[in-house]
């Protein structure tokens, strides 16, 4: 019995052919239209052109130009300032577009690790969320003092 049920579940599990979510030509109306299958339900037309709906509110036509395309904007870039617990200012930083990271004025290294941005100076620790949504989540930490701040964006 065993002989003939593995072999007949082998030749089952081969033939079978694998499922797409939408087809070529679902897909190139989504994309002629700028609707998303989350945006076609929220009433996007895939049937009108990506004009009419951004018109309508569903897609923004600077979003979809050639040039938007590039990487957006970090959130890291700005000017920030560390601080101790008396107010006075520790570190001035400031980040570009592309992550490097200046601090008093001296070019340090930069890495992203678990959804922030660390970079050290001396023994300064500088920790910069990624998401900005999350507040007082930004801290620099002196592991020779033990002490520990804020940073704020200017």
């Amino acid at each position: 019995m065993n002989r003939l049920i593995l072999p007949a579940l082998a030749i089952l599990l081969a033939t079978q052919s694998p499922a797409y979510a939408i087809n070529d030509k679902y897909r190139q109306q989504l994309e002629q239209s700028g609707c998303t299958q989350v945006s076609e339900t929220q009433g996007c037309d895939i049937h009108k052109t990506r004009a009419e709906n951004a018109k309508a509110g569903f897609t923004t036509p600077a979003a979809d130009s050639p040039s938007a395309q590039t990487p957006t904007q970090t959130p890291y870039a700005g000017q920030w300032v560390a601080k101790n617990d008396s107010g006075d200012t520790v570190a001035t930083i400031r980040i570009d577009a592309k992550e490097q990271v200046w601090v008093n004025g001296q070019r340090v290294d930069a890495k992203r690790t678990d959804g922030t941005l660390q970079f050290r100076q001396g023994k300064l620790l500088f920790t910069l969320q990624g998401d900005r949504r999350l507040q007082n989540e930004d801290y620099w930490m002196d592991s020779d003092a033990g002490t520990k701040g804020p940073i704020q964006i200017e």
